[in-house]
């Protein structure tokens, strides 16, 4: 089902787990959306991300670069950068409270393109365990040319909460 310029493809969901994967990136499109609308982690840490490969598997190697804004409304914004990780840091945060949880947007450019790196732009809020709101703009490239299938999103330091939809961006 198309609504806009997205159109539907599955979704995901799991309850205190130390990962999640969503599939589904196939040449019918260049950029796919995220929606992450709950999204809670169990640990003193916040959420990263890494990619999917064409078997299947969730790349660890160190082949993640990242950029991120964090604002907090308690504190100043600052700047978090890392170069040949293992994931792309701050796709979410930390919330032990689960009545809060976090929500966010991610958009993935070219991940079945193996002639192209597969880049990432993610937005997100929630509620600190702190008690304060923060916020994230982050943008990562998996820096190796392969066909990339999926997402998966684990918690630094905890089992993780949430639902992921994925679409199609026409």
């Amino acid at each position: 089902m198309a609504v806009g310029n997205l159109e539907f493809i599955n979704s995901v969901s799991g309850t205190n787990v130390s990962g999640l994967s969503i599939t589904g990136f196939t040449t019918d499109y260049d950029v796919y959306a995220i929606w992450t609308p709950t999204l809670n982690q169990n640990g003193n840490n916040d959420v990263a991300a890494r990619f999917v490969d064409s078997v299947g598997s969730v790349i660890t190697a160190a082949e993640y670069d990242y950029a991120t804004l964090s604002m907090n409304s308690g504190a100043g914004f600052t700047e978090v950068k890392g170069t040949n990780q293992t994931s792309i840091f701050n796709v979410g945060v930390n919330d032990q409270n689960e009545t809060y949880g976090v929500g966010s947007t991610t958009y993935i450019f070219n991940p079945t393109d193996t002639s192209s790196y597969t880049f990432l732009l993610s937005q997100n809020g929630g509620m600190r365990d702190t008690g304060t709101l923060r916020a994230y703009k982050v943008t990562g490239v998996h820096k190796v040319a392969e066909e990339i299938t999926g997402y998966n999103i684990f918690g630094k330091s905890g089992n993780i909460t949430a639902t992921m939809i994925l679409y199609g961006v026409k």
